[in-house]
């Protein structure tokens, strides 16, 4: 008998079908993967990007905190200066 017997071809068909399955889920496995890499990479860049922003707030807000404390030191100095001023006219009003 040379021919192959229904069973040994029913093999083979099978065994085509199981080949051509697995690569057909190895290319969706693939591209699923390729998929959650793009959006892992899409969250990355946006939580970069807040990030960046968050400690742009950060830099204006110890500018912003630098410049009151320097406003609040000059006017300390301010009224320090004119109390200092006002010391002796004061001394010399309550004398007389």
């Amino acid at each position: 008998m040379t021919g192959e017997s229904a069973l040994e071809l029913a093999a083979k068909r099978l065994e085509r079908a199981i080949l051509t399955l697995e690569q057909r889920l190895a290319q969706k496995l693939k591209q699923a993967g390729a998929e959650v890499g793009g959006l892992f990479d899409q969250d990355r860049a946006k939580l970069a990007a807040e990030l960046d922003e968050a400690r742009a707030r950060e830099r204006a807000l110890e500018e912003a905190g630098a410049e009151a404390s320097a406003a609040l030191g000059r006017a300390i100095a301010e009224i320090r200066s004119a109390l200092d001023g006002a010391a002796p006219a004061l001394q010399l009003t309550q004398e007389h």
